[in-house]
């Protein structure tokens, strides 16, 4: 049984909204565990553009995968992770959902856009037929091993056709047996309030940094009803903004920033529990010739 996915459960059973900061590398992942988070999500933005690409859909799905798997064995948080369209049709998306659980991860989003798709607050977006947005959902249920794997269904049918279209797209997939649902891009306050009330079941809120929706706060998701509130970009905006600032200062100075501010070098290899490992560098040493017969015998 996937714990990830049994914690992520449990912590949308306890009435508050979850909060989740985008992470896109072990890093960022455990510096979101260590700030008190209690879930992670893998952006499809930052991690296309930590591997050199813009959110255009442009990493399969193994990559994906391989990306989701790394957040997922450096925390002990649940992560929940973009997995774009499914990469297909039904057979695709089920390789998908399997691939993916099998990582550790808690729950992924599946979206009706075309593919390869789009940031979801960019223009020019696409979107499948109904009909093929719900049977890619009823592939992604039936293809979990673990019922507590979280099925999200998101739809981008707002940038493309109307608000009451995404509502019914969103209602249709949790009648398909989603388990959340994610209306994205809403461009109101009036149409962010709504979705809540509007869909028959749990809602996610995506809040970007310049993008689509007007700016809202966790206080504000909270009380509108969203369960869980995203925020794919907060991280990359601020590592990039930091080492912009970083690379401008050494141009400028000609000196690497001072060892006495920050971290220590030993509290950064701490991060990722330098500490464990250090111990297993003697664990195993010094055994007795009477412990190493013993492990003979059990062999033989």
């Amino acid at each position: 049984m996937n714990k990830a996915s049994e914690k992520f459960r449990a912590l949308l059973g306890a009435g508050e909204m979850a909060v989740a900061p985008g992470v896109y590398d072990g890093l960022t992942a455990r510096l979101v565990e260590q700030a008190g988070f209690p879930v992670a999500y893998m952006t499809g933005a930052g991690t296309s553009a930590a591997r050199g690409y813009p959110d255009y859909g442009l990493l399969t799905m193994t990559e994906m995968a391989e990306a989701a798997g790394v957040l997922a064995r450096t925390v002990n948080i649940p992560v929940i992770a973009d997995a774009d369209t499914g990469y297909g049709n039904e057979l695709n998306v089920t390789r998908t959902v399997r691939e993916f659980e099998m990582r550790g991860v808690a729950g992924i989003h599946i979206e009706d856009q075309v593919f390869p798709k789009r940031c979801g607050h960019l223009d020019g977006k696409e979107i499948v037929p109904v009909d093929d947005f719900l049977a890619k959902i009823r592939a992604a249920v039936a293809a979990r091993q673990d019922n507590n794997f979280c099925i999200i269904a998101r739809t981008d049918a707002r940038a493309v056709t109307t608000f009451e279209e995404a509502i019914s797209r969103a209602n249709q997939a949790i009648d398909a047996g989603a388990d959340m649902i994610f209306v994205e891009a809403t461009q109101s306050i009036e149409e962010f309030e709504q979705v809540p009330k509007l869909v028959r079941g749990p809602c996610l809120i995506n809040i970007v940094k310049g993008g689509k929706t007007p700016d809202i706060s966790l206080v504000d998701a909270a009380n509108a009803g969203y369960r869980l509130a995203i925020l794919p970009s907060l991280l990359s905006v601020a590592a990039t903004d930091a080492c912009e600032l970083a690379l401008t200062q050494l141009i400028q100075t000609g000196r690497p920033p001072s060892s006495a501010k920050g971290a220590s070098l030993q509290a950064r290899f701490q991060r990722f529990r330098a500490d464990e490992w250090d111990a297993l560098r003697t664990r195993f040493r010094g055994e007795t010739s009477e412990s190493s017969e013993h492990v003979d015998q059990k062999r033989a």
